[in-house]
């Protein structure tokens, strides 16, 4: 993951991790000595109240006016580890009946714990642009959009999502990574290299944040987050 500021301060800040990618309505069958090394509970999304996670995205379809007709999911996320999980993006590639792409719905949380998902149609790039409508770094407000480019991942993952603010892109976070098998012993390996990895993530962000507050970065004062529809408590 990179994440580089170009104004009005340059700064970049790069992180090594790793994420699943999966079908929410068929989880990962681990071991159970290993499930708490990767763990996917509802309450981590959308509203958190709904009973599985595939039932939450569906609410918060529902509400935006679109029925996947139990079409196929591909869901882009950290797991919770050790009881922890921070998700500043989870990404979930939408399908119909035939599989046919339908949408993609960009879930952001910031450390806040506050949520928003944008619901996208990205062009066959995988190109979409939506305006930004919440606070998620401390030193940038709530204007501007996002051009993201999502495409579903097959070998390997290529996400990018750059701010852009009267013309110039002032933020561009990157997402690359190479897709392995799923299994308990590559669990193992990746939780020996990046440990209590969610925690890692919520860290580094935050310290980086102090890192730009000390070189004298303004703070922007946070609005309050109204729920969406499909997102209510």
């Amino acid at each position: 993951m990179r994440h580089a500021r170009t104004a009005p301060t340059r700064y970049t800040l790069r992180h090594r991790t790793y994420m699943w990618l999966l079908d929410p309505d068929r989880p990962p069958r681990l071991p159970r000595p290993l499930r708490v090394l990767a763990g996917f509970d509802a309450r981590d999304h959308f509203a958190g109240t709904a009973p599985t996670i595939r039932a939450g995205l569906e609410g918060f379809l529902t509400a935006h006016g679109v029925d996947l007709q139990g079409g196929r999911v591909v869901m882009l996320a950290h797991a919770r580890v050790l009881g922890h999980v921070f998700n500043p993006l989870t990404v979930y590639w939408c399908h119909g009946p035939e599989g046919e792409p339908r949408c993609v719905v960009a879930e952001v949380h910031n450390t806040y714990g506050e949520r928003h998902c944008y619901l996208l149609r990205p062009d066959e790039a995988g190109v979409a642009r939506t305006a930004k409508e919440f606070y998620v770094s401390p030193f940038f407000p709530v204007d501007g959009g996002y051009r993201m480019r999502l495409p579903e991942p097959e070998d390997r993952l290529d996400l990018a999502v750059r701010l852009e603010r009267d013309g110039v892109p002032p933020f561009i976070a990157t997402v690359h990574g190479t897709r392995r098998a799923g299994t308990a012993r590559s669990l193992l390996r990746e939780a020996a290299r990046h440990p209590w990895s969610t925690v890692a993530v919520s860290l580094a962000i935050r310290i980086h944040g102090v890192r730009l507050f000390l070189r004298g970065l303004p703070v922007q004062p946070r609005p309050r987050h109204r729920p969406q529809e499909g997102m209510e408590h």
